[in-house]
């Protein structure tokens, strides 16, 4: 693997759930994520689960109900993992929630926005305005 052809330890990934129930957001659904985790865990050596993560809402702001979502998602992996739940980490919010989201219990956010400016529109919203 590439992990193992740089002799580095294992890299940590983030599950992603899809707890906004969204079609057009991607991950897991809640209750499916301590397959993926055991699956990871049991089959690929060259990866580490860090923690899980989620985008949120369709306007992409951190909820409570999100939020709440994540932290079960989290304590059904640890007790899974045979972890403590606080080694594993949360991901959730972003350039403008991020506030929010560390409130609620965030131990990661993703500001790229609000370094690099917005993303550009894709193709096909662009076309639909």
């Amino acid at each position: 693997t590439a992990v193992a052809s740089v002799d580095r330890p294992p890299l940590a990934v983030f599950i992603q759930v899809n707890t906004s129930g969204e079609a057009s957001k991607s991950g897991v659904e809640p209750g499916e994520e301590v397959a993926l985790a055991q699956h990871i865990e049991g089959n690929c050596k060259a990866l580490k689960v860090k923690g899980l993560m989620t985008i949120g809402m369709p306007d992409y702001t951190c909820r409570p109900e999100n939020m709440e979502c994540l932290k079960k998602c989290r304590q059904q992996v640890a007790a899974a993992l045979q972890v403590p739940e606080d080694s594993l980490e949360l991901s959730m919010g972003m350039s403008g929630d991020f506030e929010a989201a560390i409130l609620m219990g965030s131990t990661n956010v993703r500001v790229g926005s609000s370094i690099f400016g917005p993303r550009p529109q894709k193709a096909t919203e662009a076309a639909s305005q």
